[in-house]
């Protein structure tokens, strides 16, 4: 058995926003997420089957469901209902912003 680092690798230059699977089981897939500035593309909407929990571990984001926005800190997170339309609007851009996202239940 190894240890993994949630803050090992994690790269100063990145293009697009980083999405590295940590563990897939019977119905929970597990991401890590590093964004550094990054945001939804415009008029993009996230719209998945399976509900997500998200815990901000490092950074600051804005995410925006329909006409609600939530501003989220280390420590804070969500769960995110299958279906339930959300995008990023906003990661800090002077430092990587670290998600932790559980993506759980079979897909609707």
């Amino acid at each position: 058995m190894s240890v993994t680092n949630l803050f090992s690798d994690v790269p100063t230059n990145l293009p697009n926003e980083l999405i590295q699977t940590v563990l897939t089981a019977a119905s929970v897939r597990i991401e890590r997420i590093v964004s550094h500035g990054h945001s939804s593309p415009p008029n993009f909407w996230y719209d998945q089957d399976r509900h997500e929990w998200i815990l901000l571990v490092k950074g600051a984001a804005k995410l925006r469901f329909d006409n609600e926005w939530i501003e989220m800190k280390p420590g804070d997170f969500v769960n995110i209902p299958a279906h339930h339309r959300h995008r990023v609007e906003w990661t800090t851009p002077d430092e990587p912003t670290i998600w932790l996202a559980v993506h759980y239940g079979e897909a609707t």
